[in-house]
């Protein structure tokens, strides 16, 4: 499906104040420039934002990151958060960012969470390695989280679960520490589950939601 391009999407990100627009220059610096040294997550294509928002909303013993690749689509996010004016979460940030540069902007064992959510199947093998579960990403995110540290990862695609299971099983550095293929019918993983909008979507035709849970290791 091609993207709809938002006229105007561009600068009203760059004006945003819930967006940081300089990245780089917070490397190793984020939970000190931004989150008063709280340990810091992020969700790497993070969508119109209602999953990384509403757990920001629950946690506010943490900092939360909100990246997309796209303007258009964060837009969405940052009108989210404009809307609820005070009660915005005062600990949650946006970044319009690709994935692929994520070790330019975050220093080594920086973050404490990363969260994959209904990511970008790319179905077809040869742009495998542009799914953010493949093992040269595995590799970045390795690099920027603490030691155990933690990845979720959700989606409904089968197919890019069980190339994703593969990868953490195959990438060193990584131990799987849950993985189901029918998270809402699982009682002790679906408590507190924050759904996102894709998974409210998927989940009311019946599709079942795949969830995996990674802790980074030591090499």
């Amino acid at each position: 499906m091609r993207l709809r391009n938002i006229p105007g999407a561009d600068q009203a990100v760059a004006e945003s104040k819930y967006c940081v627009n300089d990245p780089a220059e917070h490397k190793g610096c984020w939970s000190r420039d931004f989150f008063e040294n709280k340990p810091v997550r992020i969700e790497i294509g993070m969508g119109k934002g209602q999953f990384i928002t509403q757990l920001a909303v629950r946690d506010r013993e943490a900092g939360f990151i909100g990246m997309e690749r796209y303007s258009s689509v964060l837009l969405r996010g940052l009108q989210k958060m404009e809307a609820e004016g005070e009660e915005a979460p005062e600990n949650l940030k946006f970044l319009c960012f690709d994935a692929a540069e994520i070790g330019d902007i975050f220093a080594e064992g920086e973050l404490d969470k990363i969260y994959l959510n209904f990511s970008d199947p790319w179905p077809k093998d040869r742009h495998a390695k542009r799914r953010l579960t493949h093992h040269r990403f595995l590799e970045q995110y390795h690099r920027i989280l603490r030691e155990d540290g933690v990845i979720e990862f959700k989606t409904d695609n089968q197919d890019l679960f069980t190339f994703s299971v593969e990868e953490f099983e195959q990438t060193p550095g990584w131990k799987l520490e849950v993985v189901t293929r029918d998270l809402h019918h699982d009682p002790i993983l679906n408590e507190g589950n924050i759904m996102t909008e894709y998974e409210e979507k998927f989940s009311s035709k019946g599709n079942p939601i795949c969830k995996l849970i990674a802790k980074r290791v030591c090499k």
